[in-house]
């Protein structure tokens, strides 16, 4: 809580998160120096025959990694980490920074492997929601309240609200040709953290059409999930949902809100940058104990272009079924 770099994702709540939806085990390490904590890293063990035998900090959450401010304890850290590594067979770890790290970057004896090709789209949050509203341009605030004139509310509520918004991730990540995660993820998520927690919907009739997860923690709104339904698109209902969380976190008196991570360019980078949020480079550290090449991680969907067609076609309670079974193993 009290370092400037600390995100949700270094919570320790995490560990009994993605222990019980998918029985991960979670390796957190302190460092302390005369009865005073001075680092911390949390790690999750995730193994399987198709996707590797590897420790993440933290996967499936978008930050993590090494907190602390001394090079020292850094590397005190990666050595553990190294140990914990070597005594599970795992072939590679990967930290999750938001700022460089010069302690991995030293690693020697290991390959390395440092990428930036994501960045987080950070927005700052005015004192007030209309500051906010009239920082936007005509035609985005148009965008906005197009959703209500056309019967759409918006509501934040939160594990009461964990079904609607399961009902619209589900089918989104099924037309994307994507393994969703459990239900069970997100049920463990409220139950963990039910004060920083809330998730909005955005309802048509008595249909929830678009809908989204916020974390807040600190001085920061970070929305980590968030779909729509296609065929409500034309309507624009997520532009309604990510106003009113907006407007929730300036309400709330935070400075910052998190759209997540995002590459650079492409639609959902383009999407977030209309709101005004500005990008920051991501720090993903790689390294392999094996020797062998640092292999991706589900990254490069051009190899998997077969498998994301016949996806798309399967029932959704099938894709409901085996989506987990495939997703928990999936770092990203």
């Amino acid at each position: 809580m009290s370092h400037p770099d600390s995100t949700h994702c270094h919570l320790y709540g995490w560990k009994d998160v993605i222990e019980k939806a998918y029985k991960h085990k979670g390796y957190y390490l302190l460092a302390e120096k005369d009865s005073e904590i001075v680092g911390a890293l949390p790690l999750i063990h995730m193994k399987s025959l198709i996707f590797g035998n590897q420790l993440v900090s933290m996967p499936f959450l978008n930050y993590g990694g090494i907190l602390t401010d001394s090079e020292e304890i850094a590397e005190e850290l990666i050595k553990e980490t190294m140990r914990i590594a070597s005594s599970l067979k795992a072939s590679s770890v990967e930290f999750r920074h938001i700022k460089p790290s010069s302690a991995i970057q030293s690693i020697e004896g290991h390959q390395t492997q440092e990428r930036t090709h994501k960045v987080r789209m950070i927005l700052n949050l005015p004192g007030s929601r209309d500051e906010l509203l009239k920082s936007f341009k005509a035609k985005l605030r148009s965008q906005i309240f197009r959703p209500e004139k056309e019967g759409m509310k918006a509501v934040i509520g939160g594990k009461e609200l964990i079904d609607s918004f399961f009902g619209i991730f589900s089918i989104n990540m099924r037309d994307l040709g994507s393994p969703v995660h459990s239900i069970r993820l997100f049920q463990e998520i409220c139950s963990q953290f039910p004060e920083s927690v809330k998730i909005g919907a955005v309802n048509y009739k008595d249909t929830p059409v678009s809908a989204g997860l916020i974390f807040c923690f600190r001085d920061t709104v970070e929305i980590p999930w968030a779909s729509t339904l296609k065929e409500y698109n034309r309507s624009s209902p997520n532009m309604l949902l990510y106003w009113s969380l907006m407007a929730h976190g300036c309400d709330q008196g935070f400075k910052y809100f998190d759209f997540g991570r995002s590459t650079p360019d492409e639609g959902t980078y383009k999407f977030k940058g209309q709101w005004g949020a500005i990008p920051a480079p991501l720090y993903w550290y790689t390294f392999t104990l094996n020797g062998q090449a640092i292999r991706s991680n589900w990254s490069d969907k051009s190899r998997h272009e077969r498998l994301i067609h016949h996806w798309k076609r399967l029932p959704i309670p099938i894709s409901n079924f085996m989506g987990p079974l495939i997703r928990k193993h999936i770092s990203l």
